[in-house]
């Protein structure tokens, strides 16, 4: 690991090509450090904060360094195909995009030891700072002369492979993605709660969220404040599908995103924190969970007929033996009266998906020494929404 240090007279000149958010940011960074900087964007839209160029070719015909600051991994492959005839033999490329694994490897493949696969730690505030994490993977020829320019932006930390470079960064916001939506679940139950926004804030501040909700405060007052985003919904789904793909193992907040960046407010361009402050599932996803939370306190079968559909079937293992039993059969099992032991029972609701026409729900029921975790598949039909299949597990607890 290395400290930081300040470049006060220019050290070559650097293309950097996109100048989003945090292109834009290295860009004016790296200038403000005495390197000689020209920029590209495929937008063609700038701040006028660094020189541009409109062809991505002049940008890279006299650079010593081409630095890509790009969305994924397609327009990292397109811009270097495009640009590849115009690179001088002693150019570095440096790709501080957040892609796939498999892609950094195949980049690192094509350009050999001219290329430094370098994704970063932290956004557009760290990046003006100067305080940015950068794992670097590159020949060690390759990494000795990129220091200059990537520690210009922050600390360093060499990695093996860019594979391996490219994977951690994933992992790092996949943390990321996990603490928005714990915060969502706090600020939930909150406004379950009725407690007030600015009082919650102010107490998470103190507690293991408190420097994202420090940092993303101005999106999750009420109401918010004007501010603008550092790193975009539509960003982060992007790399957590890329995750779920890399590691062939389910993850959660890649469709939960993904599934936010489609909802028409807040839009994909939205900072993360706006993810983190959409509202509960409504009511009406509700209702049938409810009903059925009801037959079961009450032994009353018309509230499982007003939960489930008629062609739903209830499914699990009783007495060793799997049984699948339709919504008339399962009726039966009920006597129209609430069980002896009603008082000590309790059920819960822990998590509803919706995924506009269908929705998953778990519940735990705990009657007693019994306790079963019910999984529901929920279905949007014309009267409402409604419990098309469930399949239970039971378990006994020892006395």
């Amino acid at each position: 690991m290395t400290t930081p240090h300040t470049h006060t007279t220019t050290q070559g000149t650097i293309a950097v090509l996109g100048l989003g958010r945090m292109g834009e940011a290295i860009a004016t960074r790296l200038a403000a450090q005495g390197w000689d900087v020209v920029g590209w964007t495929r937008s063609g839209r700038t701040s006028g904060a660094v020189k541009t160029t409109g062809d991505p070719n002049d940008a890279v015909a006299a650079a010593d360094f081409v630095l890509l600051a790009l969305f994924d991994g397609p327009a990292c492959r397109q811009v270097l195909d495009d640009v590849r005839d115009l690179l001088r033999t002693d150019t570095i490329v440096l790709n501080t995009s957040t892609i796939a694994p498999a892609e950094a490897s195949e980049l690192a493949r094509q350009f050999g030891p001219s290329y430094v696969h370098a994704p970063v730690l932290g956004s557009v505030p760290a990046v003006a700072a100067g305080t940015l994490q950068i794992l670097a993977a590159a020949d060690h020829d390759a990494l000795d002369r990129a220091r200059p320019v990537l520690e210009a932006l922050g600390t360093v930390r060499r990695v093996d492979d860019a594979s391996t470079a490219a994977a951690l960064k994933l992992i790092a916001n996949s943390s990321l993605a996990g603490a928005v939506f714990a915060l969502r679940d706090s600020l939930r139950q909150a406004d379950a709660l009725g407690l007030p926004r600015a009082q919650v804030l102010d107490v998470l501040e103190l507690g293991q969220l408190g420097g994202l909700v420090a940092r993303k405060r101005p999106f999750l007052d009420t109401p918010p404040a004007p501010a603008a985003a550092t790193f975009t919904i539509q960003a982060l789904s992007k790399d957590m599908a890329l995750l779920a793909d890399a590691s062939n193992t389910p993850l959660r907040s890649a469709s939960g995103l993904a599934e936010t960046a489609s909802e028409p407010d807040p839009d994909p361009e939205a900072d993360i924190a706006v993810a983190a402050t959409v509202p509960a599932v409504e009511d009406a996803v509700l209702a049938p969970l409810r009903a059925y939370i009801r037959g079961h306190a009450t032994g009353d079968p018309s509230y499982f007929r007003d939960a489930f559909l008629p062609t739903a079937h209830i499914e699990g293992i009783r007495d060793g033996a799997f049984v699948s039993w339709h919504l008339d059969e399962y009726c039966t099992l009920f006597p129209g009266r609430p069980a002896p032991d009603e008082p000590t029972r309790t059920r819960r609701i822990d998590a509803v998906d919706v995924h506009g026409t269908v929705a998953t729900a778990t519940m735990t029921l705990s009657h007693g020494a019994d306790t079963f975790t019910d999984v529901f598949l929920l279905a949007r039909v014309a009267d409402g929404w409604r419990i098309a299949n469930k399949a239970y597990h039971h378990r006994t607890c020892a006395t």
